[in-house]
């Protein structure tokens, strides 16, 4: 009887300690939106569940590996990742162009009150234009790329020693005896220039030059053209600035080569190949060339002699309209404009 009572007490000892199937006893209290007291059970660990619960798991666990598996992983081909894509992460200077609200999401807000007293929301499309393309201030200014020439101005190759091999240069197409650009224009210009009735620089507006069959002829180093001689401001009245010259289509264009002097009219620097920018004709002017050249009255520049070569006048200008591609020759007249950029 001891024996069997024994038994009976250590048998129900060891079904008190937690039922069959594995559950915990057990919730944790808390209060919701309204204020009412809840009970929620407290969910079973991993480490707390039986073998055949283990099993299903596994078992739910490979089913899922196989229909990913099935599934073509966007991670290695496409370069999509779930979680670190455009859509959380976006394109920074998209995101600024789209005024930082992102695709799906409101737009910003403003509330006012209308004449009724009625409190109003008005949504609006962030403006992200700059300073510059909402025109409140200019845009800086781009210096026409040209070919310079000043005095002291190399030849071909530079560095080469003077006592080069008379073969080789010819090979690489040099001639050692060959007169620099600003010396051989410089040596047919300027002395014998018209300067009866130069054009007087006109401060704090454009003004026109007319390039036409009056203006007076020199036969330059780069051929016989037209050219009027502009006085500029001394370096007392003016600083430094940026000319803007403007060279329009009429049946042709004219153009300009600038070579600038001094007091006693030696030439001082030649600006030639200019690589003017084209702006189209409107309804209220012709179109034109336009560059922007800067201008050095503080290094002794006191006059500016406008021209054209005979390079110039064997091109022509190619320019795209709304009727296609149009070709505009170049003429030894023509009308022009100056002005100080910025006014």
């Amino acid at each position: 009887m001891v024996v069997t009572c024994l038994v009976l007490v250590l048998n129900g000892c060891q079904l008190s300690g937690s039922d069959s199937s594995g559950s915990r006893e057990g919730y944790f209290t808390w209060v919701d939106e309204q204020g009412r007291v809840r009970h929620s059970p407290i969910p079973q660990s991993s480490g707390e569940s039986d073998d055949s619960e283990h099993t299903e798991a596994t078992d739910d666990h490979a089913k899922a590996s196989a229909a990913e598996s099935s599934v073509p992983r966007d991670d290695a081909s496409s370069g999509y990742h779930q979680e670190y894509n455009l859509e959380n992460y976006p394109d920074g200077n998209q995101l600024e162009k789209d005024g930082y609200v992102r695709p799906g999401e409101p737009k910003p807000y403003f509330t006012w009150r209308d004449a009724q007293g009625n409190i109003r929301v008005s949504y609006y499309q962030p403006d992200t234009r700059t300073a510059v393309e909402k025109g409140r201030i200019k845009p800086p200014i781009q210096l026409t790329e040209a070919s310079i020439h000043q005095p002291g101005e190399t030849v071909g190759l530079p560095g080469l020693p003077e006592d080069a091999d008379p073969e080789a240069m010819a090979v690489l197409g040099i001639d050692p005896g060959e007169e620099r650009f600003f010396q051989q224009w410089a040596g047919q210009c300027c002395q014998a220039l018209e300067r009866s009735e130069p054009e007087q620089w006109q401060e704090g507006r454009e003004f026109g030059v007319s390039m036409g069959d009056k203006a007076p002829r020199h036969s330059f180093s780069t051929g016989e053209s037209h050219y009027r001689l502009v006085k500029l401001p001394p370096a007392e009245q003016i600083t430094d600035f940026i000319l803007h010259l403007r060279s329009f289509n009429h049946e042709g264009m004219f153009v300009p080569s600038v070579a600038f002097l001094d007091a006693s009219f030696a030439p001082v620097r030649i600006v030639t190949d200019l690589v003017a920018s084209y702006v189209p004709e409107s309804w209220y002017q012709y179109g034109y060339l336009h560059s922007y050249i800067p201008v050095f009255p503080s290094r002794g520049e006191r006059w500016m002699v406008i021209f054209t070569r005979e390079a110039d006048l064997a091109g022509q200008t190619v320019v795209e309209d709304k009727y296609g591609p149009k070709a505009i020759p170049h003429t030894r007249t023509g009308e022009l404009s100056l002005s100080r950029a910025g006014e």
